[in-house]
Protein backbone atom coordinates (compact mmCIF):
# COMPACT_ATOMS: atom_id res chain seq x y z
CA UNK A 1 0.00 0.00 0.00
CA UNK A 2 1.47 3.48 -0.88
CA UNK A 3 1.14 6.42 0.93
CA UNK A 4 -1.58 7.59 -1.94
CA UNK A 5 -3.85 5.00 -1.00
CA UNK A 6 -2.93 5.49 2.46
CA UNK A 7 -5.03 9.09 1.94
CA UNK A 8 -7.42 7.93 -0.54
CA UNK A 9 -8.60 5.53 1.95
CA UNK A 10 -8.54 7.92 5.40
CA UNK A 11 -10.50 10.66 2.68
CA UNK A 12 -13.27 8.01 2.10
CA UNK A 13 -13.46 7.78 5.81
CA UNK A 14 -11.70 4.44 6.11
CA UNK A 15 -9.64 4.81 9.43
CA UNK A 16 -5.72 3.31 8.72
CA UNK A 17 -4.34 0.46 11.00
CA UNK A 18 -0.86 -1.06 11.42
CA UNK A 19 1.92 0.49 9.08
CA UNK A 20 -1.44 1.98 7.48
CA UNK A 21 -1.14 4.54 9.99
CA UNK A 22 2.72 4.90 10.11
CA UNK A 23 1.97 6.09 6.18
CA UNK A 24 -0.62 7.90 6.95
CA UNK A 25 1.68 10.25 9.35
CA UNK A 26 4.40 11.26 6.54
CA UNK A 27 4.54 12.68 3.52
CA UNK A 28 6.78 11.74 0.66
CA UNK A 29 9.53 13.97 1.95
CA UNK A 30 9.99 12.71 5.42
CA UNK A 31 9.67 9.14 3.66
CA UNK A 32 12.19 9.73 0.89
CA UNK A 33 14.47 10.70 4.12
CA UNK A 34 13.62 7.89 6.09
CA UNK A 35 14.30 5.08 3.34
CA UNK A 36 18.06 7.07 2.42
CA UNK A 37 18.69 6.64 6.32
CA UNK A 38 18.55 3.06 6.58
CA UNK A 39 19.85 2.72 3.51
CA UNK A 40 23.31 4.39 4.95
CA UNK A 41 22.93 2.13 8.00
CA UNK A 42 22.37 -0.88 6.07
CA UNK A 43 26.21 -1.99 5.18
CA UNK A 44 26.92 -1.22 9.07
CA UNK A 45 23.87 -3.15 9.73
CA UNK A 46 24.74 -5.86 7.72
CA UNK A 47 28.37 -5.92 8.79
CA UNK A 48 27.34 -6.29 12.53
CA UNK A 49 25.52 -9.19 12.04
CA UNK A 50 27.79 -11.16 9.65
CA UNK A 51 31.06 -10.56 11.09
CA UNK A 52 29.29 -10.20 15.09
CA UNK A 53 26.32 -11.15 15.89
CA UNK A 54 26.40 -14.08 13.75
CA UNK A 55 29.67 -15.75 15.51
CA UNK A 56 28.27 -15.03 19.06
CA UNK A 57 25.46 -17.18 18.16
CA UNK A 58 27.44 -19.72 16.10
CA UNK A 59 30.25 -19.83 19.29
CA UNK A 60 26.63 -20.46 21.90
CA UNK A 61 26.07 -23.49 19.43
CA UNK A 62 28.83 -24.73 19.15
CA UNK A 63 29.20 -24.81 22.79
CA UNK A 64 26.71 -27.35 23.67
CA UNK A 65 29.13 -29.83 21.37
CA UNK A 66 32.03 -32.18 21.16
CA UNK A 67 33.74 -30.68 17.81
CA UNK A 68 36.91 -30.28 16.23
CA UNK A 69 35.74 -28.47 13.18
CA UNK A 70 36.00 -32.04 10.99
CA UNK A 71 33.31 -34.18 10.95
CA UNK A 72 29.94 -33.80 12.69
CA UNK A 73 29.59 -32.11 15.78
CA UNK A 74 28.56 -34.22 19.17
CA UNK A 75 26.04 -32.56 20.76
CA UNK A 76 26.68 -32.66 24.44
CA UNK A 77 24.21 -30.49 26.23
CA UNK A 78 25.44 -28.33 28.52
CA UNK A 79 28.59 -30.82 29.77
CA UNK A 80 31.07 -28.07 28.41
CA UNK A 81 29.52 -25.63 30.94
CA UNK A 82 29.81 -27.98 34.26
CA UNK A 83 33.13 -28.75 33.31
CA UNK A 84 34.12 -24.90 33.58
CA UNK A 85 33.05 -25.28 37.55
CA UNK A 86 35.86 -28.15 37.89
CA UNK A 87 38.89 -27.39 35.59
CA UNK A 88 41.20 -25.89 37.94
CA UNK A 89 43.03 -24.10 35.53
CA UNK A 90 40.09 -22.08 33.95
CA UNK A 91 39.19 -20.53 37.42
CA UNK A 92 43.19 -19.81 37.81
CA UNK A 93 43.18 -17.89 34.21
CA UNK A 94 40.20 -15.81 35.22
CA UNK A 95 41.89 -15.15 38.66
CA UNK A 96 44.87 -13.93 36.74
CA UNK A 97 42.55 -11.99 34.17
CA UNK A 98 40.53 -10.22 36.91
CA UNK A 99 44.30 -9.12 38.74
CA UNK A 100 45.12 -7.62 35.03
CA UNK A 101 41.89 -6.04 34.77
CA UNK A 102 42.47 -4.56 38.36
CA UNK A 103 45.78 -3.44 37.30
CA UNK A 104 44.63 -2.11 34.08
CA UNK A 105 41.93 -0.20 34.49
CA UNK A 106 42.20 2.72 37.39
CA UNK A 107 45.55 3.48 36.50
CA UNK A 108 45.05 4.32 32.66
CA UNK A 109 42.12 6.27 33.87
CA UNK A 110 43.63 8.17 36.10
CA UNK A 111 46.54 8.53 33.70
CA UNK A 112 44.38 9.47 30.91
CA UNK A 113 42.72 11.78 33.35
CA UNK A 114 45.34 13.50 34.10
CA UNK A 115 47.26 13.76 31.11
CA UNK A 116 43.68 15.52 29.62
CA UNK A 117 43.27 18.29 32.62
CA UNK A 118 46.86 19.23 32.04
CA UNK A 119 46.14 19.19 28.18
CA UNK A 120 43.39 21.71 29.15
CA UNK A 121 45.31 24.55 30.32
CA UNK A 122 46.40 26.96 27.35
CA UNK A 123 50.28 26.53 26.40
CA UNK A 124 52.47 26.28 23.44
CA UNK A 125 52.97 22.78 23.61
CA UNK A 126 49.56 21.70 23.66
CA UNK A 127 49.58 20.24 20.12
CA UNK A 128 52.74 18.64 20.72
CA UNK A 129 52.23 16.80 23.73
CA UNK A 130 48.62 16.04 22.21
CA UNK A 131 50.88 14.27 19.38
CA UNK A 132 52.86 12.28 21.40
CA UNK A 133 50.54 10.84 23.69
CA UNK A 134 47.96 9.62 21.56
CA UNK A 135 51.33 7.92 18.99
CA UNK A 136 51.32 4.87 20.88
CA UNK A 137 47.49 4.47 19.75
CA UNK A 138 48.52 4.40 16.15
CA UNK A 139 50.71 1.31 16.77
CA UNK A 140 49.55 -2.15 15.90
CA UNK A 141 49.30 -3.94 19.98
CA UNK A 142 51.03 -7.00 18.11
CA UNK A 143 54.09 -4.48 16.89
CA UNK A 144 54.33 -2.45 20.22
CA UNK A 145 54.36 -5.91 22.44
CA UNK A 146 57.42 -6.98 20.17
CA UNK A 147 59.28 -3.86 20.44
CA UNK A 148 58.72 -3.78 24.08
CA UNK A 149 59.79 -7.29 24.75
CA UNK A 150 63.40 -6.58 23.30
CA UNK A 151 62.81 -3.19 25.36
CA UNK A 152 62.58 -5.84 28.54
CA UNK A 153 65.32 -8.06 27.42
CA UNK A 154 66.99 -8.67 30.82
CA UNK A 155 70.46 -9.03 29.51
CA UNK A 156 70.48 -6.17 26.83
CA UNK A 157 67.20 -3.98 27.01
CA UNK A 158 67.16 -0.86 27.09
CA UNK A 159 65.11 -0.37 30.67
CA UNK A 160 67.55 -2.68 32.36
CA UNK A 161 70.53 -0.27 30.69
CA UNK A 162 68.46 2.77 32.21
CA UNK A 163 68.03 1.62 35.36
CA UNK A 164 71.49 0.26 35.45
CA UNK A 165 72.80 3.81 34.27
CA UNK A 166 70.96 5.49 37.20
CA UNK A 167 72.05 2.96 39.90
CA UNK A 168 68.89 1.03 40.27
CA UNK A 169 68.07 -2.29 40.50
CA UNK A 170 67.46 -4.49 37.32
CA UNK A 171 64.85 -7.20 37.15
CA UNK A 172 63.86 -10.03 34.60
CA UNK A 173 60.67 -8.55 33.81
CA UNK A 174 58.98 -11.03 31.59
CA UNK A 175 61.04 -13.69 32.42
CA UNK A 176 60.12 -13.73 36.18
CA UNK A 177 56.69 -14.18 37.58
CA UNK A 178 56.23 -11.73 39.81
CA UNK A 179 57.54 -8.93 37.17
CA UNK A 180 55.86 -10.49 34.49
CA UNK A 181 52.55 -9.20 34.64
CA UNK A 182 53.67 -5.63 35.55
CA UNK A 183 55.30 -5.83 32.28
CA UNK A 184 52.79 -6.47 30.42
CA UNK A 185 50.67 -3.80 32.39
CA UNK A 186 53.04 -1.06 31.29
CA UNK A 187 52.93 -1.65 27.58
CA UNK A 188 49.01 -1.98 27.41
CA UNK A 189 48.83 1.12 29.54
CA UNK A 190 51.21 3.06 27.42
CA UNK A 191 49.52 1.68 24.17
CA UNK A 192 46.06 2.94 25.08
CA UNK A 193 46.05 5.70 27.48
CA UNK A 194 46.58 8.03 24.50
CA UNK A 195 42.98 7.36 22.97
CA UNK A 196 41.36 7.34 26.11
CA UNK A 197 43.13 10.55 26.95
CA UNK A 198 41.31 11.89 23.89
CA UNK A 199 37.60 10.93 24.87
CA UNK A 200 38.04 12.81 28.40
CA UNK A 201 39.71 15.46 26.82
CA UNK A 202 36.61 15.91 24.55
CA UNK A 203 34.43 15.58 27.82
CA UNK A 204 36.40 17.96 29.40
CA UNK A 205 36.13 20.51 26.95
CA UNK A 206 32.16 20.05 26.14
CA UNK A 207 31.98 21.31 29.90
CA UNK A 208 30.48 24.74 29.95
CA UNK A 209 33.46 27.50 31.22
CA UNK A 210 30.95 29.54 32.91
CA UNK A 211 30.39 26.70 35.35
CA UNK A 212 33.98 27.02 36.14
CA UNK A 213 34.77 30.73 36.19
CA UNK A 214 32.12 31.06 39.03
CA UNK A 215 33.31 28.42 41.07
CA UNK A 216 36.66 30.07 40.93
CA UNK A 217 34.76 33.79 41.59
CA UNK A 218 32.96 32.16 44.72
CA UNK A 219 36.66 31.43 45.92
CA UNK A 220 37.25 27.93 44.66
CA UNK A 221 40.40 27.22 44.11
CA UNK A 222 41.42 24.42 41.07
CA UNK A 223 41.44 21.21 42.89
CA UNK A 224 38.11 22.10 44.61
CA UNK A 225 36.88 22.93 40.92
CA UNK A 226 37.95 19.57 39.49
CA UNK A 227 36.36 18.03 42.31
CA UNK A 228 32.93 19.40 42.51
CA UNK A 229 32.71 20.41 39.02
CA UNK A 230 34.17 18.44 36.58
CA UNK A 231 34.27 15.26 37.75
CA UNK A 232 30.57 15.15 38.31
CA UNK A 233 29.75 16.95 35.00
CA UNK A 234 32.43 14.12 33.30
CA UNK A 235 30.44 11.07 34.67
CA UNK A 236 29.08 10.04 31.25
CA UNK A 237 32.59 10.54 29.73
CA UNK A 238 33.85 8.27 32.84
CA UNK A 239 30.72 6.03 32.20
CA UNK A 240 32.05 5.20 29.16
CA UNK A 241 35.59 5.39 29.45
CA UNK A 242 35.54 2.62 32.47
CA UNK A 243 33.01 0.07 30.46
CA UNK A 244 35.34 -0.19 27.29
CA UNK A 245 38.37 -0.34 29.61
CA UNK A 246 36.93 -3.47 31.74
CA UNK A 247 35.84 -5.34 28.18
CA UNK A 248 39.23 -4.40 27.31
CA UNK A 249 41.05 -5.81 29.78
CA UNK A 250 39.24 -8.55 30.44
CA UNK A 251 39.89 -9.50 26.54
CA UNK A 252 43.44 -8.90 26.61
CA UNK A 253 45.43 -11.30 24.50
CA UNK A 254 47.86 -10.06 21.64
CA UNK A 255 50.49 -8.64 23.44
CA UNK A 256 50.09 -11.11 26.62
CA UNK A 257 50.96 -13.68 23.51
CA UNK A 258 53.84 -11.68 22.04
CA UNK A 259 55.60 -10.88 24.97
CA UNK A 260 55.71 -13.84 27.60
CA UNK A 261 53.18 -16.85 26.05
CA UNK A 262 51.10 -16.79 29.00
CA UNK A 263 54.28 -17.33 31.19
CA UNK A 264 56.90 -17.43 32.68
CA UNK A 265 55.01 -20.14 35.16
CA UNK A 266 51.59 -19.27 33.60
CA UNK A 267 52.04 -15.77 35.23
CA UNK A 268 50.09 -14.02 33.05
CA UNK A 269 48.06 -17.09 31.68
CA UNK A 270 44.51 -15.23 31.20
CA UNK A 271 41.28 -16.42 30.21
CA UNK A 272 41.68 -15.83 26.68
CA UNK A 273 45.27 -17.45 26.39
CA UNK A 274 43.58 -20.72 27.66
CA UNK A 275 40.84 -20.14 25.46
CA UNK A 276 43.31 -20.04 22.64
CA UNK A 277 44.72 -23.09 24.24
CA UNK A 278 41.91 -25.33 23.45
CA UNK A 279 40.53 -23.96 20.08
CA UNK A 280 43.61 -24.22 18.35
CA UNK A 281 46.19 -26.50 19.88
CA UNK A 282 43.86 -29.06 21.47
CA UNK A 283 40.86 -28.50 18.57
CA UNK A 284 38.70 -28.86 21.86
CA UNK A 285 36.56 -26.60 20.12
CA UNK A 286 33.10 -27.23 22.34
CA UNK A 287 35.28 -26.41 25.34
CA UNK A 288 36.37 -23.46 23.71
CA UNK A 289 33.27 -21.86 23.21
CA UNK A 290 31.64 -22.11 26.05
CA UNK A 291 34.39 -20.43 28.16
CA UNK A 292 33.75 -17.62 25.69
CA UNK A 293 30.29 -17.67 26.24
CA UNK A 294 31.04 -17.99 30.36
CA UNK A 295 33.66 -14.57 29.74
CA UNK A 296 30.92 -12.64 27.64
CA UNK A 297 28.08 -13.42 30.37
CA UNK A 298 31.00 -12.23 32.95
CA UNK A 299 31.31 -9.23 31.05
CA UNK A 300 27.20 -8.56 30.16
CA UNK A 301 27.14 -8.92 34.13
CA UNK A 302 30.00 -6.04 34.84
CA UNK A 303 28.99 -3.67 32.42
CA UNK A 304 25.29 -3.85 33.85
CA UNK A 305 26.54 -3.39 36.99
CA UNK A 306 28.38 0.07 35.99
CA UNK A 307 25.77 1.30 34.66
CA UNK A 308 23.09 0.81 37.55
CA UNK A 309 26.02 2.04 39.36
CA UNK A 310 26.35 5.39 37.77
CA UNK A 311 22.42 5.43 37.09
CA UNK A 312 22.30 5.08 41.29
CA UNK A 313 24.65 8.12 41.45
CA UNK A 314 23.48 10.59 38.95
CA UNK A 315 19.90 9.73 41.14
CA UNK A 316 21.72 10.34 44.36
CA UNK A 317 23.34 13.85 42.60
Amino acid sequence: MTATDVKQRTAEGVEPRGIARWFSGLNRDKLEQAVVGYLFVLPDLIGLIVFMVGPMLMALVISVTNWKLVGDPQFVALQNYEALFTDPKFGASLGRTFLYTLGFVPVIYTLSLGMAVLLTRKSRGNTFFRTVYFMPVAMSLVVAGVIWRFMFDPSNGLINVILSGLGLPTSQWTGHVQSAMVAVLIVSIWKGAGYFMIILLAGIQDIPSDYIEAAQIDGANRWQAFRHIIMPLLKPTSFFVLVVLTINALQAFDQIYVMTRGGPAYATYTTLMYIYEKAFREWNFGYAAAMSVALFAMIFVLTVVQVRYFRAGEVKA
